[in-house]
Parts: structure tokens; sequence; C-alpha cells
């Protein structure tokens, strides 16, 4: 008997009982598909997160205050002011060859009016060189300058979501806002950026000179700053330009050989890496969770063809009769296995692509389908029928064709 005589006989078979060997497939086709389903999503989230980490700057290099250890008492990070924008010049200055661009950063919050709009916003006070470390374009209008910084001038940039409902059409550049009842000039808008990975609007803020941040709105007269913004030439020497920067500061803030950093030193390769992590491990449960229904239709497949072995044991018999083999027989049965695993792999692919656009455009997220993953899906399918149909077949192939023939 040739392969193709084998796969006619198995078609046919299977035909003569469409719904029996669609619910047969189900477990399979439900299987596939969850499985296609997460495996997309969490590689599609995985690498809207990477660009949104992309987008906070060009090889950024975060240093917060703190942490410190004081009486036994231990602070952690932000506990303590020991930043200064000075600290920002002086890593400018004798890191210049592996450093881009510095900026401090001072943090606040407050209530922004134009006529008869207002909004709750961030604010955040920079340097000059914050679009290049942020990488961070401007929409219209320009970006203050070195002497703004200087002077304190009332002068800050918008983030888009702050212009669409202070302003709601109208061009925000060369007007004046209030800010804490403080009265501003816009001299432009940023470049949507959109939401970071962990959910925050970073259109949602205003971005304004440190000095003007301290000594207007804050009415400070020191030069301490939230955190320092560092943009690196290249991510390969990262590791020696932190331990540098992390000497310098040791020096400036008079540290004892010993005594513990009161600062902490955070680049975006780790955030990456965790997040990834943790990414990669979600789609590998979630994966394993969904892979039980293959076990499921796989089981579903032996014991039908268990029940199909049954039912035909007269035709087996009668076709060992006139000159079939035992292998003919154990092919013919697992080869309905596998088309029943496979086009159930099929149609579960399809399903899972189409629940996976589904969830991608729910929330926005990109859906990333891979070659790699439609082909281990119907691989898998294929491998699952030939797993739990290689038993019943095998049973098929073994009975004796007298007593076949004399099944009732």
């Amino acid at each position: 008997m040739n392969w193709y005589v084998i796969i006619a006989i198995a078609l046919r078979a299977l035909r003569r009982n469409k719904t029996r060997s669609l619910l047969t497939a189900l477990g399979i086709i439900i299987g596939i598909a969850a499985v296609i389903a997460v495996v997309s999503v969490g590689q599609g989230a995985t690498v809207m997160m990477k660009s949104q980490i992309n987008s906070m700057g060009n090889n950024l290099v975060l240093v917060f205050p703190g942490s410190t250890r004081t009486g036994g008492f231990h602070g952690g990070m932000g506990t303590i002011q020991t930043l200064t924008a000075e600290d920002s010049e002086a890593i400018m200055r004798e890191c210049s060859s592996a450093v881009v661009a510095v900026s401090p950063l001072v943090r606040s919050y407050g209530q922004v009016m134009f006529k008869e709009n207002n909004w709750q916003t961030s604010l955040q006070g920079v340097s000059a060189s914050y679009p290049v470390v942020r990488n961070w374009d401007m929409t219209s209008g320009a970006f203050f300058t070195d002497s703004d910084i200087r002077s304190a001038s009332r002068v800050c940039v918008l983030g888009a979501t702050v212009a669409d409902n202070l302003f709601a059409g109208e061009e925000p550049v060369g007007k004046v806002i209030r800010i804490k009842n403080m009265v501003f000039r816009v001299l432009g808008v940023l470049q949507r950026k959109g939401s970071t990975a962990w959910g925050q609007d970073q259109d949602d803020t205003i971005i304004l000179p440190w000095n003007t941040a301290c000594r207007v709105l804050q009415k400070s007269i020191f030069n301490n700053v939230n955190q320092l913004l560092i943009s690196l030439r290249s991510i390969e020497d990262q590791d020696s330009t932190e331990k540098e920067i992390a000497a310098i500061l040791r020096q400036r803030h008079h540290l004892a050989p010993g005594a513990d950093d009161d600062f902490t030193i955070t680049d975006m390769a780790e955030v990456t890496q965790t997040i990834t992590s943790v990414s990669r491990l979600m789609t590998v449960l979630l994966t394993a969770i969904a892979s039980i229904s293959l076990v499921v239709g796989g089981i579903g497949i032996m014991n039908i063809m268990l029940v199909s072995v049954t039912e035909r044991t007269r035709e087996i018999g009668l076709r060992m009769a006139v000159g079939a083999r035992g292998r003919d027989i154990l092919l013919q049965f697992l080869v309905e296995a596998v088309v029943l695993s496979a086009v159930g792999g099929i149609i579960g692919l399809g399903l899972g692509v189409l629940a996976a656009r589904i969830v991608g455009n729910m929330n926005h997220w990109p859906v990333l389908i891979s070659v790699e993953s439609v082909v281990l899906a119907l691989g898998v399918s294929a491998g699952v029928g030939i797993c739990f149909g290689f038993f019943p077949a095998l049973r098929a192939s073994r009975l004796n064709p007298i007593d076949s023939l004399r099944y009732e």
C-alpha cells in the first residue's frame, strides 16, 4: 500500500465523522490558539517596553541622591538631597570624552492656568542640554538657553499633553501662562513621546530652567537637585564611565574611603534587562498554562482513535485478509491522528493570530508574530498527533485478522 492510498483512506475515514473529528481537534485548536496569542502579545509588549525605555534618552544613566547611613539608620535612594547642579558641571567637565551631555533635574508639581483653562501637571527644572540627553525634539518654538538659566528667567517649554489641555488647538508659543500664580512665557512645545513602560505620560509635563525651579518655584537659595541625567557616547564604555562618575561624586562629596556612597547610579540597561526578564517569565508561565490544553487535546485524540479502532475492527480484518500488512494499518491510523492534530493546529493558529490582534488593538500594543512561533506551533500540533495517536495505531496494527473478521 503506497502513501497516497494510506492518506486517501485516512481522510475518507475522517470525513465520515466530521462532527466527531472537529470535536476531537477542539483541544488542539484551543491550545495552539492560546499559545500563539500569549507568545505574540508577550513578545510585542516586550518590544514596546524596550522602545519606550529607549525613548527616555540616548544611553541614559540616572544618578539619584542617597543612600546614607547615620547612627545605625540606613536611608535609601532619595532620602536626602546630596546632588547639586555643580556636580553635573563637574561630570561634564571631567568625563567629556565619554559623556555627551548632563542635565540636573528639579521636580515639582503645580497648577497651570491659561485664560479659563487650568491643568495640574509635573514641573521639571533642567539645563539647556536636556533635549540632547532625552533625545527630545521640538514641535514648535525653541528650547531655553544657558542665559535663561543663569538669569532664572520665567520661561518654559510645554509637553504635548499640557499644550492640548491648556490651549486646545491654539498656538502656545509666545503666550503667557501662570504656574503657581506666577507668570511664565511659553518658548515652545516638545514632540509627543507617549507613555513610559510603567504607564507615566511623558508629555504631561512643563520644562523650565532648573535655576528658575529652585529660586522662583521652591524659593530655595541652594543648588540641590533631585536627579542627574547623563547621556553617554557609547554603551560599550558604560561600566567604566559609571565608575568614573562615582569617583568624581565621592571626591566632590568628601566621602572617606570605605564610606557608603551618598548617591545611587542606575542605567537603562538594568531597567531593560529587568523588564525583559519579567516579561519572558510571564510569557513562559502563561504558555505553560496554555499548553495544558494541548495535552488535553492529545488525550482526546487518543480516546477517539481507540473508539475508532474498535468500531472499524471488521474493516481492519478485511484489509489484512486481502494483503494489508500491520505497518500499513499502523500508518493509516497514525496519519488520521496527525491530520486531526495538524488541521486543529492550523485552525488554532488562525484563531491565535486573530485573538492576539484583538488584544493588541484593545490595549494599543504591538503584536509580534514570528515565523519561529508559527513553525513551532504547527510542529507541536503534528507532534501531539504522533505521540497520542501512536498507541491506538499500534493496537490496530496488532489485531488478529481472523478475530477481526468475526468481530460484531
